[in-house]
């Protein structure tokens, strides 16, 4: 009798799971960035991103962080010129804002936080917009007590939202919804 509940917990068990794998794949669930890129685009140029903030640099920074997450995704969807390129993909860095979000005094910040936004469209050959978003992030830094730190820890919140938002471009890019 033990041994009979034991093959029925079993079995149960087994059903369970397929069930669940039945429903992941039934629904279509992939993994981010799995996809492929609209209208049977294979190759992209990325230009580099218009810069519309008072930072000075971060349209390289940006710039650079999309390419090089193309390359760790997959290298040969890149174009080195817009010639060999089904697309391109253009942008603007719309904005950053910087705000204090702790304080210990009326003029002393402890944490600010950088926000940025970018708009991004991916055309063809012909202007035609196959695909556009704005994607936002934003990161917290601690304030040092002098200026340099500071814009130091500015300048790497920076580049963690840079590179978040390369990976959230390409996931996006890729979705195939």
């Amino acid at each position: 009798m033990a041994l009979s509940r034991k093959m029925n917990c079993g079995y149960l068990a087994g059903f369970f799971v397929l069930i669940v794998l039945w429903m992941f794949w039934g629904c279509g669930y992939k993994f981010a960035g799995s996809g492929t890129y609209p209208a049977g685009v294979k190759r992209i140029f990325i230009s580099i991103l218009e810069n519309r903030t008072t930072e000075t640099g971060i349209e390289k920074v940006f710039t650079d962080d999309m390419v090089n997450e193309f390359i760790r995704r997959d290298e040969t969807g890149l174009a080195n010129d817009k010639g060999d390129a089904d697309a391109v993909l253009i942008g603007v860095i719309d904005s950053m804002s910087v705000e204090t979000i702790t304080h210990t005094g009326v003029y002393t910040s402890d944490t600010r936080r950088v926000a940025i936004s970018v708009n991004l469209k991916l055309v063809d050959g012909k202007k035609r917009i196959l695909w556009s978003g704005v994607i936002t992030d934003n990161e917290a830094y601690d304030v040092a007590d002098d200026k340099f730190a500071t814009d130091e820890k500015r300048r790497d919140a920076i580049t963690v939202i840079s590179k978040r938002m390369a990976e959230k471009f390409y996931n996006r890019l890729t979705a195939d919804f």
